[in-house]
């Protein structure tokens, strides 16, 4: 697997400079955002909903495989079949010698995010497949030979303009020849080209947005309609998912449908929700001949068995990254990996291994907004903490790092000292930067003031203005004594 992870701190550095990136991140917060808080708003049983839902998916965890062999018992008794991959590499082998059984040229994908873990269009094309990718974000990306750098919206990063140079670049063979720049004008040019890819498609592979263990059925959600035609116009039908996306019943992947187009898009519901199982039947109108599904391990089941196993219950909506500042300063592909974000810092060292990803679980100011939006209540910032933690355990950090990290442990379990420490610091910066009144270098915070001036402290500890204010505000001016504190730092 490749390893990326020594590109973040360049990638983010030269993304905070792209200012076309600046300009089609700032759709994330006009867009995204803003019609997740409307959305949210108008139901009033929201919280009721996030709690039961996360209930749901604690079970399921709980239970996993008891839900997993349901499910695939409900599949073959539908007619398809259940291929079990370990890892990415053994997925993407399972879906290349299925479409070669089935002798395909061409393979129509639709939007998912395991399928690109797998990287299945690049071992599509090793095998002398075309894979044609036919959401049009990813399409779009598929054209600029890049990945998603959003769940959701996976070109969210590319102007109009740049999609019109692409469209113009890639189009020529179809007898598409003029540049077009209005959005509708883009948009019916890709259905042009992508209508006959469905008539001729030979397989269609899909995601899975979740997996019901009762019925075999798997829930497929799209605003362009592409899941459902490439679901079903093909001969063969292919779902990847991770072993994570089951849930018991219609009622429960009901319940949880209420939370995902809302936190994702700030629709009530997405344009397309459809619900498929095994392969065509008697008397049905369209469908595939063959039905199988392939269910994605790839160290799902060391997370389910580890720290990090609520962030299993994420049916990956990128709330958590839209609210993000970090990702919305130098968006997804700075992260270098499939899954940017917040859940991305959290799910890719999971998965290609933390000395290989160790920059992302810090790539987080740790503001908490993530965890307030995640419909499932995952608590993102613990589990980035404790990834920081198996960083600084397994002394994949600087030195400068360790050491700096260390010592400022040694004086935080000591919290007199710590104080007086801090007055000394705080005192000394207030007195050196009085005549500026900020710095623009300091020894050991040249990351800090390359791009932004430090403001002098005003000359008292945090916790000193606090207990001067609390002081105020009980009549006892600022010459009360400062109350006793006890070894474990509580005032008295």
């Amino acid at each position: 697997m490749e390893t990326r992870s020594l590109e973040f701190t360049t990638s983010a550095r030269a993304a905070l400079l792209d200012e076309s990136l600046k300009s089609a991140l700032g759709n994330v917060k006009e867009g995204f955002i803003a019609k997740r808080s409307t959305a949210v708003r108008l139901v009033p049983e929201w919280e009721r909903i996030r709690g039961e839902a996360k209930a749901v998916k604690d079970h399921v965890l709980e239970n996993l495989d008891h839900y997993l062999l349901a499910y695939e018992a409900q599949v073959e008794a539908n007619g398809g079949q259940v291929h079990w991959a370990s890892t990415s590499a053994e997925a993407a082998r399972i879906v290349v010698a299925l479409c070669t059984k089935a002798d395909a040229k061409l393979v129509a994908k639709g939007k998912s995010m395991v399928g690109e873990e797998a990287d299945l269009n690049g071992a599509l094309e090793a095998a002398g497949m075309e894979a044609i990718e036919t959401d049009l974000g990813e399409y779009i990306i598929q054209l600029a030979g890049e990945g998603p750098s959003h769940i959701i919206a996976p070109a969210i990063h590319k102007t109009k303009e740049q999609v019109a140079d692409l469209f113009h670049a890639h189009h020529g063979r179809y007898g598409l020849d003029e540049r077009l720049t209005d959005r509708r004008a883009l948009v019916n040019e890709a259905r042009t080209v992508l209508r006959e890819k469905f008539r001729s498609a030979d397989v269609g592979i899909t995601g899975a947005n979740f997996l019901i263990a009762s019925t075999g059925q798997h829930v497929l959600v799209t605003n362009e309609g592409n899941g459902d035609l490439t679901s079903n116009l093909p001969r063969v039908q292919i779902v990847v998912a991770g072993l994570e996306k089951v849930v018991p019943t219609p009622e429960d992947a009901s319940g949880l449908l209420r939370l995902l187009a809302r936190s994702a898009t700030g629709q009530h519901f997405s344009n397309y929700t459809s619900l498929m199982s095994g392969p065509r039947r008697e008397g049905d109108i369209d469908g595939p001949e063959a039905f199988h599904v392939v269910l994605v391990d790839n160290h799902r089941t060391e997370m389910l068995a580890g720290a990090l196993k609520e962030m299993l219950r994420c049916f990956k909506c990128g709330a958590c990254m839209n609210h993000c500042p970090v990702y919305g300063s130098i968006g997804g592909h700075s992260y270098g990996w499939v899954y940017p974000g917040p859940m991305g810092s959290v799910v890719t060292p999971a998965m290609i291994g933390l000395e290989n990803a160790k920059d992302l679980p810090h790539a987080c100011t740790l503001n908490g907004r993530c965890a307030e939006v995640c419909p499932m209540s995952i608590p993102l910032p613990s589990l980035l903490r404790e990834h920081r933690r198996e960083t600084f355990v397994r002394q994949l950090q600087s030195p400068a790092s360790r050491y700096g990290l260390g010592l400022w442990s040694l004086a935080a379990r000591r919290p007199r000292l710590y104080r007086v420490l801090g007055r000394l610091g705080v005192g000394a910066l207030h007195r050196l930067g009085r005549r500026r009144g900020a710095f623009r270098r300091l020894p050991l915070a040249g990351a800090w003031t390359q791009g932004r001036d430090l403001p002098a402290p005003q000359g008292r500890s945090t916790f000193m203005q606090l207990h001067r204010a609390a002081s105020r505000a009980a009549g006892g001016g600022e010459t009360q004594r400062r109350p006793a504190v006890d070894r474990a730092g509580n005032a008295s």
